[in-house]
């Protein structure tokens, strides 16, 4: 059982957890790589989900190479891409908006940690209009490194002035919930659904099919 009134602050991931963005993600890398004559598919992508894109653009870049482009130049791309995507496309998963609502009105504190770009988190707080719900917003972009490290985590709960004990962390991949565990914080899992199945999302401490199920047990 889930009581949201244990924790003093809850953090969000954002791409696969506010937004459907993972699909959107696979479509811009698969263009992206195809462009500069790298033909990796979108099933191989699953294996980067939850890493920064600088980290997925070197992870590739020593898995596979390219001559086309040189990595900064790729990851510029993919980057423009995507906030083409999120601005055509981006809409709130089901129950983000209820669930933000519901948090904002017991007065919990409530942050954005991700490894998204902040041009990205722009892209998306605006199209889905939901800026105002968030107390503090952090890109791993700023941090030395990205998740699964902790750091983004914990700079947000520093920012928001909670303990990392006391702080509720949504999450979709595997990576995510390591950094949130690592951070010293419990950690919801909604798995982002186009990756195949991951046994290892049990490392999470709560699951939930969709954010609407989750609310309904922490509002009772």
């Amino acid at each position: 059982m889930l009581n949201i009134d244990q924790f003093d602050a809850v953090i969000f991931d954002m791409d696969g957890v506010l937004i459907d963005s993972e699909p959107l993600w696979k479509i811009a890398m698969e263009e992206s790589f195809h462009s500069v004559g790298c033909h990796l598919t979108r099933k191989d992508f699953g294996k980067t989900v939850g890493l920064r894109i600088d980290e997925v653009i070197d992870f590739w870049y020593n898995e596979v190479g390219w001559k086309n482009a040189t990595p900064k130049e790729l990851e510029n791309k993919i980057v423009d891409r995507m906030v083409e995507l999120i601005s055509a496309n981006g809409e709130p998963l089901k129950g983000v908006v209820d669930t933000l609502n519901f948090l904002k009105e017991k007065g919990q504190k409530i942050g954005l940690a991700t490894s998204s770009y902040s041009v990205l988190i722009e892209a998306v707080l605006t199209t889905i209009n939901l800026r105002e719900k968030f107390d503090f917003v952090h890109s791993a972009e700023d941090e030395y490194f990205g998740k699964p490290h902790p750091e983004v985590y914990m700079t947000v709960a520093k920012k928001l002035g909670v303990k990392p004990q006391k702080c509720l962390v949504i999450e979709d991949s595997l990576n995510g919930i390591i950094s949130g565990k690592s951070a010293q914080m419990k950690v919801v899992c909604i798995p982002e659904k186009t990756h195949h199945p991951e046994p290892k999302l049990i490392l999470a401490d709560y699951h939930f099919e969709n954010m609407s199920e989750m609310l309904k047990e922490i509002s009772v």
